[in-house]
Formats: C-alpha cells, structure tokens, sequence
C-alpha cells in the first residue's frame, strides 16, 4: 500500500513513517507544507493520503485544501485526515463528493498502531474511518434530510457506529445485539435512505455519507 503523509511536526513524521513502514506499506512521500502535499498527491497517486489540516506556510487549513484539490483532480482519492482540530466546513467538503475512501481521526484520541493502521487500510479500500468526536460535531445541526429523518434511534445508533467502519459483528457486541439483527437495521437503513442493491460494502459507505452529510 502507497501512502503520502504530511505532518509538519518532524518527530511525529518521521514517527508515521516508520510505524506505516513496520505494517508493510510504502511511504513514497513524507511532506510539511500544502504545497509539497499537492504536488505529492498528484506526482504519485497515492493509495492513501495521510494528512494534518494546519500545515506551513499560513498553519491554517493547507492540508486539508491540498487534499481537496487533489481529490478534486484524482477523483476518490482515498484521504485519511490525521488532525488535533475538526474543521467542520471542510470535513463536510470532503464528503460532498459521495465517494467513499474517507476518514478523520483526531491525533489525541488514536490510542495504538493497531487502530491507526486498520483506518489507514478501511480508508485505502474505499471506506470510512471516522473518530465519534468529529461525527458528533457534524451532526450538531438538526437533521434536514428526509430520508435520514425516517430513522429509527437504533437505525442512527447503527449508521453512527458504521461510520467509525465497525462490523456488524462490532456493533452487535457495542449495543448487544446479535449480528443477524444488526443486519435486518442495515438492510432497514438501506431502504429507507433509498440506496439501490449492490454490494454491501459499497452500500455502507454511501449510508455513511449520507449520515454525516445529514445535517448540512
């Protein structure tokens, strides 16, 4: 797995570096500033971006613009935003698109390599990784999306749980439910969001999509 990583903190790179390095994937570019991230993302194409939104020079949002518009030139780039902030309007500009390969995890709140790399991976393969701080923050605005509004509690319980890219064998064991119940929500969830069958996996990510863009 290709990775291009921009961090501005040295030891902190150099950090990301060697741990993505021990879990078998190629950082084939570890950048500090948005500019170098751009150029990065376009020269090499990454499987997945690994990105912190402040980046040199201004250290405001240059990263997360950088991914933007990469993503917007590479469509479904897979970006994995790595950030002690969130930064709501361009979190919600980054699920606009409804492709999957997101995911936003706050710095202070990833606690082993285990749970790092595993979003670095769900994010490569085309799904989400989202830190429950960063969903709480996008579903601060009421619901305005009719089909999210036909949800049940427990379907939202289940949508939110499926946005930090648990298994439905995951969230069974988070709510105490068998799995084969969890999967008669998912399927009630696909339903009433209207998404058409396909396969499963495709289906959650735009559940998912649905669910944090709800509230714009």
């Amino acid at each position: 797995m290709r990775v291009v990583l921009a961090e501005d903190l040295y030891l902190l790179r150099e950090g990301l570096v060697r741990l993505l390095e021990a879990h078998d994937c190629t950082v084939v570019a570890a950048v500090e500033t948005g500019p170098d991230l751009l150029d990065a993302l376009l020269a090499h194409r990454p499987d997945v971006a690994v990105v912190d939104v402040r980046l040199p020079p201004t250290n405001t949002d240059e990263g997360l613009q950088a991914a933007l518009t990469a993503r917007r030139q590479v469509p479904g780039l897979p970006v994995l935003v790595l950030s002690q902030h969130v930064e709501q309007l361009y979190a919600r500009e980054l699920l606009a698109d409804g492709t999957g390969g997101i995911g936003y995890l706050l710095k202070d709140r990833v606690f082993n390599a285990d749970q790092f790399v595993d979003a670095v991976r769900r994010v490569a393969g085309g799904g989400t990784a989202m830190d429950p701080e960063v969903i709480a923050k996008l579903m601060q605005q009421p619901v305005r999306n009719v089909p999210l509004a036909r949800l049940t509690p427990r379907e939202r319980e289940v949508l939110e749980l499926m946005a930090e890219g648990r298994s439905n064998a995951a969230i069974g064991q988070r709510l105490f439910l068998s799995e084969s119940a969890v999967g008669k929500h998912t399927a009630s969830i696909f339903g009433k969001l209207d998404l058409a069958p396909s396969d499963d996996d495709n289906r959650r990510v735009l559940a998912v999509l649905a669910y944090l863009n709800g509230g714009a």
